[in-house]
């Protein structure tokens, strides 16, 4: 598969609360160098070429912040808001019934992931349309261990073969789609897509994506997105 030829859409994933911020206001719209979390990571979706269309998924609560925060930025690649479901998979789901039938490829991006790039999106989408399937991360720097419930320490895992994993998570669109509908049928409940998808038997290439690429999780994480911002990106 050519990824010339194909029309590839985003979601983006911004449903949730944010529970372990401890802020009044969801995540998404807390301030990051004097933008909205969530207007850095669609700018960044918006500026990558090989990205068609965006469909954002949002709490039902958020509505009328994000027509106030998101909206005057602009974007025009947006072509759907819709309402998130019990959890992120039941939110990617939504997201799908939303997409254009004529894309090819989907790339599911967490909407708290405000650092990530044009050249590690495009980097996804081609390896995806080569390969079926892409998940973006990063080798880990630590030493892993396996604990016991009574925090015993069961083994040490081989650190050279471990990644963290990041979003955009990329697949051929029926690939992902078949990877839902298989989940729902035998009531699966994943951490992620690519985990949905390698229930289906197929392989997922990894991507190399980039330790700025965080997500916003705690009051702490913006204050190294900030440094991550004026280091890397120079604002």
């Amino acid at each position: 598969m050519q990824h010339q030829n194909i029309k590839t859409s985003a979601i983006i994933v911004a449903a949730g609360k944010g529970s372990r911020m401890n802020a009044k206001t969801n995540k998404q719209y807390l301030m990051l160098s004097n933008r909205p979390v969530l207007a850095h990571t669609l700018q960044a979706f918006e500026q990558t070429d090989i990205i068609s269309e965006i469909i954002v998924v949002i709490h039902p609560d958020d509505h009328q912040l994000f027509r106030e925060c998101i909206l005057p930025y602009g974007f025009s690649k947006i072509t759907a808001v819709t309402d998130g479901g019990a959890d992120r998979q039941a939110s990617v789901y939504n997201a799908l019934a939303r997409i254009s039938p004529e894309s090819g490829i989907i790339a599911v991006h967490d909407g708290a992931r405000p650092l990530i790039t044009p050249k590690i999106i495009t980097d996804s989408v081609e390896t995806a349309a080569s390969y079926g399937a892409a998940c973006v991360g990063m080798p880990v720097k630590d030493t892993i261990k396996h604990v016991s419930p009574d925090l015993t320490v069961i083994d040490t895992p081989d650190r050279s073969i471990l990644w963290a994993i990041q979003t955009p998570q990329t697949f051929q669109r029926e690939t992902l789609i078949n990877a839902h509908k298989k989940a729902i049928t035998e009531s699966y409940r994943g951490t992620d897509d690519s985990v949905l998808v390698e229930r289906l038997g197929v392989k997922v290439r990894m991507v190399m994506g980039s330790y700025a690429n965080l997500k916003i999780t705690t009051a702490e994480d913006l204050v190294f997105a900030e440094a991550f911002l004026k280091a890397e990106f120079g604002e």
